[in-house]
């Protein structure tokens, strides 16, 4: 199981911090997935080797423009491994891309409808169910949050959309265990195979975008052989 975790300067906390508590709480991996205008520099081998946990290079692309995100989408697809969109008004943008890995909190800003939903299992881009709102807020606002995870919920199980779950931490104090997003999860509707398939995806993502930018990836089923490469 992963998280999808913003350092600092994005966050309060260092790479290496919130990889030290994550792998405490149990997790395979974290995704350092920082707002574009707020990147960090961090060695995530060194990182992953010192806590026993994968750190995988993300970004999360912030803006209310379709071109520019377009453009920045193209410039970090082959340099990060987890190539997020934070949602919002570039929701139906973002899930028309078949670049894009993940819709971060599309609910938080946004909305989404059947043609969205639709749209993101066509492409294979995954929708986040964000339950920080719900671990960090109170009353209406917290009830707002999962009111809007409840209609994702129904549209990810209606239309077969891939998705992931984060607690959306932006410090090692915001970091929650498996078991808290479980039974936040049971709030929401999903069951506990659901809640860990969607910790599981970040992996999957990273490990899937690790394969292709390998030098040996040539496009989806083709590969070159070592063999080739000897002769």
């Amino acid at each position: 199981m992963y998280e999808g975790v913003h350092a600092h300067p994005d966050g309060q906390a260092t790479v290496a911090r919130l990889a030290k508590t994550a792998a405490e709480y149990g997790y395979d991996g974290v995704v350092v997935r920082n707002h574009g205008d707020a990147q960090t520099d961090y060695d995530a081998e060194a990182v992953g080797e010192e806590y026993d946990i994968d750190v995988v290079s993300g970004i999360e692309i912030r803006t209310d423009d379709a071109g520019q995100a377009s453009g920045l989408i193209g410039n970090y697809r082959s340099k990060r491994e987890v190539v997020c969109v934070h949602g919002g008004s570039l929701n139906r943008f973002a899930v028309e891309q078949p670049k894009v890995d993940v819709l971060a909190h599309p609910m938080r800003e946004g909305d989404v409808n059947h043609v969205l939903a639709k749209a993101a299992a066509e492409n294979g881009v995954h929708v986040e169910f964000d339950f920080g709102r719900v671990f960090r807020a109170d009353g209406g606002p917290r009830v707002q949050a999962i009111q809007g995870l409840r209609k994702l919920r129904e549209l990810v199980e209606q239309y077969d959309v891939p998705y992931v779950v984060t607690a959306d931490p932006h410090s090692h104090l915001q970091l929650r265990g498996p078991r808290e997003l479980l039974a936040v999860g049971e709030t929401v509707g999903f069951d506990h195979e659901a809640i860990e398939t969607g910790l599981a995806a970040w992996g999957d993502i990273a490990e899937r975008n690790r394969e292709r930018q390998s030098e040996t990836f040539i496009e989806p089923g083709v590969r070159i052989d070592e063999h080739e490469e000897d002769a």
